[in-house]
């Protein structure tokens, strides 16, 4: 060291602003910044250019949560034809100009009856991440920059995709959201069509930071024989400490919870997922993307569907278990196609789960169509309106009913809310959520309001979206197939 001459440490580089699924690696959905009003469309780009409605008029496909890195460049996932084919687009956050696409060779899941969300995710170090053929994934350094070189990576050994390219393309291939943990480690399910040249079984995959990939089946990992996948669009959370990941396993209908040791993926513990009122094996269904979310005490919380359905209206449940997973705690009444976002108290130890809280008109013995948002308390209880037999479940601290009647239905009904993820704005006390009314809106939680609104298109029913805000507080919601962001 010259003499007199202070060297300072250099600083990290800043973490991007929204990562992928639900924002970071325990789904909690914390915005980066406060939401701006929703006084405008800023700029508008289609996530889809070959959307197809189905013959019931619904728009069943579940798209991909947008990221956004640090330098503020929104990375969207585009499917591009009718049958699939995804690409990636960088966009710059303030204009939405297009600055580079990158083409996957993704093929989804042969068992998938909708369109799953298109895999993919931002590290905190800020490196791209996106489903390829073949259960492999295609890097990217620079997301920020026009031009950058992409890589492949296979969790199983890129020299058997190479030698057997046809081969691995047609029998594996990744089923969910790609997660990340801090040191740029990512995870995610994969499921194997058959006999392969990999030898490989369905389950979850890990590949370290340094490419080198590892997995463990759906069956090691519940130690039950039966299970025979991750389910199809399940998002793995990882624990804040990076020390453990959680994921569902399932044979179909049925499955657990399972959590594994993040560095070896080891199995830790294992849960069956089971319908709090009738007792009997709740439904994991290949339909949802119910994904884990980690509270701030470490505690779990994941969708399922209800058994028998349509018992409880089709709203399924949250179902809540400490980070152990070896005690059940009190559930949500509504959980089955929905990532809880976290709601932060004044200290680390209290907070509020917030979740999606329809009651689809006509469906189950109270589908009333009295469609909400909801904030729950995980620490108190009340009994649950929507069931026909008693059953405890979280406290409702607050409601807010969808704004707009449906026609034709019952009086009292109306439009549903159109989100699997919902972004938290904790510094504007506000949650952001779109509704098959067509609007987007600030949900203000101070005032328990509907307090702006932002209209994005014609009603249309269509599959739960994410919704992200960026570092400059545009907001982003996804409707009809378009990306909207939206501000001041």
């Amino acid at each position: 060291m010259v003499a007199g001459l202070i060297v300072l440490p250099l600083a990290a580089a800043a973490p991007p602003a929204w990562r992928g699924h639900a924002g970071n690696s325990q789904h909690t959905a914390a915005a980066p910044a406060s939401g701006q009003n929703l006084a405008t469309i800023l700029w508008q780009t289609p996530v889809d250019l070959d959307p197809q409605i189905g013959e019931d008029g619904e728009l069943a496909i579940h798209y991909a949560s947008p990221m956004i890195t640090a330098a503020n460049t929104v990375l969207v996932p585009v499917k591009t034809t009718a049958t699939g084919n995804w690409e990636i687009q960088g966009r710059q956050g303030k204009t939405g100009s297009l600055i580079w696409t990158l083409t996957s060779d993704y093929i989804e899941p042969l068992t998938a009856s909708t369109v799953p969300p298109f895999p993919a995710q931002l590290t905190r170090q800020g490196k791209l991440y996106m489903a390829g053929a073949g259960g492999t994934v295609l890097t990217r350094a620079t997301p920020d920059k026009a031009k950058g070189k992409s890589e492949r990576l296979a969790f199983y050994g890129l020299p058997i995709y190479q030698a057997h390219e046809t081969a691995m393309t047609q029998s594996v291939m990744i089923d969910t959201p790609i997660t990340s943990d801090n040191a740029g480690n990512i995870y995610f399910g994969f499921v194997a069509e058959g006999k392969n040249p990999a030898k490989v079984t369905s389950g979850l995959a890990r590949i370290s930071a340094k490419g080198v990939g590892s997995w463990v089946s759906a069956a090691a990992a519940s130690g039950d024989a039966t299970m025979n996948e991750v389910p199809i669009g399940c998002a793995p959370a990882i624990s804040a400490d990076g020390s453990t990941v959680y994921v569902a396993v399932s044979n179909g209908s049925a499955g657990y919870l399972v959590s594994l040791d993040s560095t070896t993926l080891a199995p830790v513990a294992h849960i069956a997922l089971t319908d709090p009122s009738s007792g009997k094996p709740a439904w994991v269904t290949d339909l949802a993307t119910a994904s884990p979310t980690i509270g701030p005490d470490g505690d779990v919380y994941y969708g399922v569907v209800e058994n028998p359905f349509p018992n409880h209206d089709g709203r399924g449940w949250l179902l809540h278990f400490d980070a152990a997973l070896a005690t059940v705690k009190t559930p949500g009444s509504f959980g089955w196609d929905d990532t809880a976002s976290i709601i932060p108290g004044a200290d680390k130890k209290h907070y509020s789960v917030m979740v999606k809280y329809n009651n689809y008109v006509g469906v189950g013995p109270l589908g009333d169509g009295r469609n909400k948002l909801a904030i729950l308390d995980p620490e108190a209880t009340q009994q649950d309106e929507y069931s026909t037999t008693p059953v405890t479940v979280m406290k409702e601290v607050q409601t807010v009913l969808g704004p707009t009647p449906q026609p034709n239905e019952p009086q009292g009904a109306v439009y549903e809310w159109c989100v699997n993820s919902s972004v938290v704005d904790a510094a504007g006390d506000a949650v952001f959520a779109g509704n098959e009314d067509g609007y987007f809106y600030r949900w203000d939680l101070a005032s328990n309001t509907l307090s702006q609104k932002q209209l994005l298109g014609q009603p249309q029913g269509e599959s739960y979206t994410p919704t992200l805000i960026g570092p400059d507080g545009t907001v982003y919601a996804i409707n009809t197939a378009v990306l909207f962001a939206i501000g001041n």
